[in-house]
């Protein structure tokens, strides 16, 4: 492991991750496919500026960008963003930002009026974090209703995004068969679940050239092959 910062970082996590000074995170070096993703948070990309940052083989090949929330909001960057990351030549993947208050169906039907997914882009997302005080139940049924329509619409089953622990505590083995995009921060390996999984989202304290603000990373499980054969046609 190369000298980063005056220490060995290499010897202290027996080389699995370097830190690279240029994002500002120690990144899993057992990976091809590195990417991020963004929302308003983010305010105005760089994109260009995004796609030529590389470090020691490390680059963004990848973007979730948000879409939309609830039943009637979108993220006021989206279509910007949408519209840079490809021309940069990003490979882009939206998502939803789902409300378990709010009906499934109706949440599912903002989303599609939003996004217009195209050959090479990465399936759509819903992204589930908190049950808002909903049961189990409630929230687990809206969500298969969002999940359902949108894999109607698109013809490809959607990813979910959630930590770890939302995952076991109120999600589980009914959506076993959806591929699954984990935050588990602090891992060193991988995120500890025992199911299959895609996506990793691994820090959200990361820095890229073109970006103003810290922004979350994430890699793929797989190689760049199969990575490939995970985007739309």
């Amino acid at each position: 492991a190369a000298l980063y910062g005056g220490y060995e970082w290499g010897q202290n996590r027996k080389a699995r991750f370097v830190r690279y000074p240029a994002f500002g995170i120690p990144i899993p070096e057992n990976y091809v496919v590195h990417g991020i993703d963004v929302s308003k948070y983010q305010q105005t990309i760089a994109w260009d500026v995004v796609k030529e940052m590389k470090v020691n083989k490390v680059d963004i090949r990848f973007a979730f960008i948000k879409a939309t929330e609830g039943i009637g909001n979108s993220d006021p960057q989206f279509r910007r963003n949408w519209k840079r990351s490809k021309e940069a030549g990003i490979i882009r993947g939206a998502y939803h930002f789902f409300l378990a208050t709010k009906d499934g169906k109706e949440q599912a039907e903002n989303f599609i009026k939003t996004v217009s997914l195209q050959p090479g882009d990465l399936p759509p997302v819903v992204d589930i974090e908190q049950t808002y005080g909903v049961s189990r139940a409630v929230l687990k049924m809206e969500l298969k209703e969002w999940l359902a329509v949108v894999e109607s619409h698109y013809g490809v089953k959607p990813v979910i995004y959630t930590n770890v622990d939302f995952y076991k505590q109120n999600l589980g083995k009914e959506f076993d068969n959806y591929p699954l995009w984990a935050a588990h921060y602090f891992q060193y390996d991988q995120p500890r679940i025992n199911r299959s999984w895609q996506f990793w989202q691994h820090s959200e304290e990361g820095r890229v050239n073109g970006i103003v603000s810290k922004v979350d990373f994430n890699v793929f499980n797989g190689d760049s092959s199969e990575f490939a054969s995970l985007l739309l046609d």
